[in-house]
């Protein structure tokens, strides 16, 4: 079993900063794909941002340029760096990790953490 534990959201004006941190624990032994997904009240959740093992990044559109994801893949854990922003960034926010639970796993399994909350005033 892994747990996916979120920390750093908050209230923060429009303009301002926030940084999210995701740390995995439990049976694991590497972790491919790391990302980012929120959802506001009354949509669909939405990928934010993605990170691979390897560093490769993928992020959507309306948040290309304000905010960074990164791993620290000795800590298990992923983070996500949101400047300038905007009260559209309203939403929870959730961590997912794609993981391999034991050397020679012929499949990986998908985490979500609990979902941590961002509110942006205008």
């Amino acid at each position: 079993q892994v747990q996916l534990v979120e920390s750093g959201g908050g209230l923060v004006q429009a303009g301002g900063s926030l940084r999210l941190s995701c740390a995995a624990s439990g049976t694991i032994f590497s972790i491919n794909a790391m990302g980012w997904y929120r959802q506001a009240p009354g949509k669909q959740r939405e990928l934010v941002a993605t990170i691979t093992s390897g560093g490769s990044t993928n992020y959507r559109d309306s948040v290309k340029g304000r905010f960074t994801i990164s791993r620290d893949n000795a800590k298990n854990t992923v983070y996500l760096q949101m400047n300038s922003l905007k009260p559209e960034d309203t939403a929870v926010y959730y961590c997912n990790a794609e993981v391999y639970p034991f050397l020679g796993s012929p499949t990986s399994y998908e985490y979500w953490g609990q979902g941590t909350q961002v509110t942006v005033s205008s």
